[in-house]
């Protein structure tokens, strides 16, 4: 078992479409394949694949939310007062919870004299798996709007895939983009990452914050170029960044108006336009994370691992008026 995660400091870079490319590479050449889609908040990798109805859907219920008895409320207005999150408003007379906002707290529970407000579980979102039409599962979710605990939901993402998987396949996890939660669940774990890049400096800037994090969990990563000739006088300082921090140079694609044909189409770029440029591109990649990763997994582990961890210290900005910020 090996599970790859294909992440990204922004979004739009190719992620899903390289994701969604090695794993059909992977089915093809006779391997047992689970896609995961590790990005809960925008799922899409289903889209590329044509899925439209799930097999399995389960209510993920994490997260709390306040609740109002009004038989024994006054209309007394602490609630509102002492509210952090400014989730209660008096509507028509009467104060209201706006769901979407109160995170379970229960600050307004224990403000309130008449002990009318409790909380129960709300839904998070859902856990979702299903078939390709290609002949491997899919397994994804789709986060409630306005719930968080995003990271928890990949968790459980990742967990069912297994479920599904079992200990013979190889999962391929395409994350959500930057370092939130989600990425942080979605490289846990992990054997390895492929990290995709665009030749700007803000993409490179993103991508290098985000290899600190990998560091963090000791993976070995590569590195794969999109869109690579909107800006090829800017790829030799990807390269540099690449051979600095012991990252293997995978090869680059070039920007093809295919590839938003084929996500209209809800196919993969390789099965609807296998012979336009990126597609070409991405299967010579597909098949180099096959043969020199998948299949020669420790020796390249040896070669690209980190020589130490990173620590992980995320950046807080306090706004000026709290003390000591």
């Amino acid at each position: 078992m090996l599970e790859i995660v294909i992440a990204s400091g922004k979004g739009g870079v190719g992620k899903s479409t390289l994701s969604s490319t090695l794993a059909l590479i992977l089915g093809k050449n006779g391997e047992k394949v689970v896609a995961v889609d590790a990005d809960a908040e925008a799922p899409n990798l289903h889209l590329i694949f044509g899925v439209k109805e799930w097999e399995i859907v389960k209510d993920y219920r994490e997260g709390w939310i306040a609740k109002i008895r009004y038989e024994k409320c006054d209309n007394c207005g602490i609630c509102e007062k002492e509210c952090p999150f400014k989730a209660i408003k008096l509507v028509d007379d009467k104060y209201v919870i706006n769901e979407m906002i109160c995170e379970g707290c229960l600050t307004c529970s224990i403000a309130c004299p008449q002990r009318a407000i409790y909380r129960v579980r709300t839904s998070s979102g859902l856990l979702r798996a299903g078939k390709t039409p290609y002949g491997f599962p899919i397994v994804g979710a789709k986060l409630a709007v306005g719930r968080p605990n995003s990271g928890k939901l990949v968790t459980e993402v990742k967990n069912l895939a297994k479920e599904i998987g079992g200990n013979d396949s190889y999962y391929i996890v395409d994350a959500a983009a930057g370092i939130g939660c989600q990425v942080v669940s979605s490289l846990a774990g992990a054997n390895g990452v492929i990290l995709v890049v665009e030749p700007t400096p803000a993409s490179l800037n993103d991508v290098a914050r985000l290899h600190k994090l990998v560091k963090h969990f000791m993976l070995p990563s590569a590195i794969v170029i999109n869109k690579a000739d909107i800006n090829p006088d800017f790829i030799p300082e990807i390269l540099r960044f690449a051979e600095r921090e012991n990252i293997q140079y995978l090869g680059k694609i070039p920007y093809d108006d295919k590839v938003p044909e084929s996500l209209i189409l809800m196919k993969p770029l390789i099965q609807v336009f296998p012979e336009s440029p990126a597609s070409k591109a991405l299967i010579d990649i597909s098949n180099r994370i096959y043969q020199e990763i998948i299949l020669n997994w420790r020796e390249w582990f040896r070669r690209y691992k980190p020589a130490k961890p990173e620590p992980y210290k995320p950046l807080i900005i306090r706004p000026d008026n709290i003390p000591g910020g």
